[in-house]
């Protein structure tokens, strides 16, 4: 098993580290790390340290450090567009999306999204625990670099990052072109667009293809809004060098 990865904000820069605060207080009293024992420190940006056990206090841990790596950015970057979903099934798609190893999230107001996230205390309350999900979900899966969470953005906002995209897919259960038939570039961003549970317009579909993006199905079966980018990242860590 892989070592269990706690996130700090500043990496330690000497052989000595003192894990404190709600991390170091889940590494002591809900992981029970003991003496001994090691871990992984990341700072989110693909920068870790190994770190070996040498004392246990009641809500901390002293460390001392055994190595430094870093890891390199994927290639290329995966970054996901998606349409606000209603209740926790928004949370649980970009939770799946960062085990799959999506590189950034842009959360999209896309027109038949039954929630809104107007601008405000509610929308950043609601954005917040999008980033909450993401860096919880990084830490599960072991990875060295936390996806970034943007403001959400418009229809028009999104097709405008379309163009300084590398390639913009935009999964939808009409397209007659599969993923796996889509020329993937080896490096910039791969935008993958999933829309809400109600679907994408007919004019939101005309303005990202008339910005360059490319309309695809991912194979016979419709997938909910909620899982569909996790089963894209896959095909997509398969189809590329990523995986």
């Amino acid at each position: 098993m892989t070592l269990p990865v706690f996130l700090v904000d500043a990496l330690p820069s000497g052989p000595e580290f003192v894990l404190d605060g709600p991390e170091g207080r889940h590494a002591a009293t809900v992981r029970r790390l003991r003496v001994g024992e090691e871990l992984v420190l990341s700072d989110g940006s693909g920068v870790l340290a190994r770190c070996s056990v040498v004392a246990v206090e009641r809500d901390a841990l002293s460390l001392k450090v055994l190595e430094r790596t870093e890891e390199p950015p994927a290639s290329p970057r995966v970054v996901l567009a998606q349409a606000l979903v209603k209740g926790d099934r928004g949370e649980l798609a970009v939770e799946l999306a960062t085990e799959a190893g999506v590189d950034g999230v842009v959360p999209w107001r896309a027109s038949r999204c039954i929630t809104k996230w107007e601008d405000g205390p509610r929308g950043a309350k609601a954005l917040g625990r999008w980033r909450s999900t993401v860096r919880e979900a990084a830490k599960q899966a072991r990875r060295s670099r936390v996806p970034f969470v943007d403001e959400p953005v418009s229809t028009a906002q999104l097709s405008h990052r379309v163009s300084s995209a590398a390639l913009t897919l935009v999964l939808h259960e009409s397209a007659t072109d599969r993923l796996a038939d889509v020329p993937l570039p080896a490096s910039g961003d791969v935008l993958l667009v999933v829309g809400p549970e109600g679907g994408i317009t007919p004019e939101e579909l005309e303005a990202l293809r008339s910005s360059g993006a490319r309309i695809v199905r991912l194979g016979p079966t419709v997938l909910r809004a909620s899982t569909a980018a996790a089963v894209a990242l896959g095909a997509l860590g398969v189809l590329t060098s990523r995986w």
